[in-house]
């Protein structure tokens, strides 16, 4: 972790990455290209078994103002403007989807020593408004997320979340769904010189009195192969192989099979990624 407790989005973060992030079994594709004056374009493409999904997406920076623009297959038009320290330690997002006319958005971000906090409105009559926010340092962290909508008059989301972070383990305890979801997450570095890591996840409903299980692992092979492996309670056994065959550019491919069901066949999902 960097300097501070970060924002509420960065409790559990670790853990979800080594058991979620790169795992699928779609087939994907992206390339990115620079123009002279410095603006990035990238199309990506993903096949989800008969739909074929595309989007192309520029990105420029100018001092401290990034711009993102995206249009996708469905002729949405999302862009995004971010403002970098217009104060120390501030962000600020402005965000809005075309021709969505409630989508329009402003997300306010402030990270110091001891806080993160971020907060968002809609700019609508009448706006969903987002608050969150951690208090801690680099060991312990407390955190809360809420989301109130000035329509009905009712908060749609509050949760609440508590990391707790050493040099080589992060454990957080994180309650969702209005207090009806609770999800214990473990992240522990073995080596970092082999970026080996071990991690595991469990959730429990109160509700549905449902639990579920993740456990995972990775390790590089070398400075440009990772593997990753995870398996669930409910039998699922996932692994992947990642690449970087040149510098920001990878190959991913991925598999999932039931145990319980070998007969089935597996999924098998590919993820291919160019950067000059």
């Amino acid at each position: 972790m960097g300097k501070g407790p970060g924002l509420y989005p960065d409790i559990g973060k670790k853990a979800r990455d080594l058991l979620y992030k790169d795992y699928q079994s779609d087939h994907k594709f992206s390339l990115t290209t620079y123009t002279a004056n410095g603006v990035a374009i990238t199309s990506s493409g993903a096949k989800k078994g008969e739909l074929f999904l595309a989007d192309v997406s520029t990105k420029l920076i100018n001092k401290n103002i990034t711009t993102d623009v995206k249009v996708d297959t469905n002729s949405k038009l999302l862009t995004t403007i971010t403002i970098d320290e217009p104060a120390p330690g501030l962000k600020t997002i402005f965000s809005f989807v075309v021709p969505d006319q409630r989508s329009g958005k402003v997300e306010l971000q402030y990270l110091h020593e001891y806080a993160g906090i971020s907060t968002s409105i809609g700019l609508t009559a009448s706006p969903l408004v987002n608050f969150s926010g951690v208090a801690g340092n680099n060991t312990v962290a407390l955190g809360t997320d809420v989301c109130f909508d000035t329509a009905t008059g009712n908060f749609t989301k509050y949760n609440a979340a508590l990391s707790f972070s050493t040099s080589d383990l992060i454990a957080s305890l994180i309650l969702n769904d209005k207090a009806d979801t609770v999800t214990a997450s473990y992240y522990h570095t073995v080596s970092p010189l082999t970026n080996t890591a071990v991690g595991a996840e469990l959730s429990h409903g109160f509700s549905s009195n449902e639990n579920s299980l993740t456990i995972g692992t990775q390790h590089s092979l070398d400075p440009l192969t990772t593997v990753k492996a995870r398996v669930n309670n409910a039998g699922i056994a996932s692994a992947l192989l990642q690449h970087e065959w040149r510098p920001k550019s990878t190959f991913t491919i991925s598999g999932e099979v039931d145990t319980r069901a070998i007969e089935k066949s597996a999924k098998v999902g590919l993820a291919l990624a160019l950067k000059p």
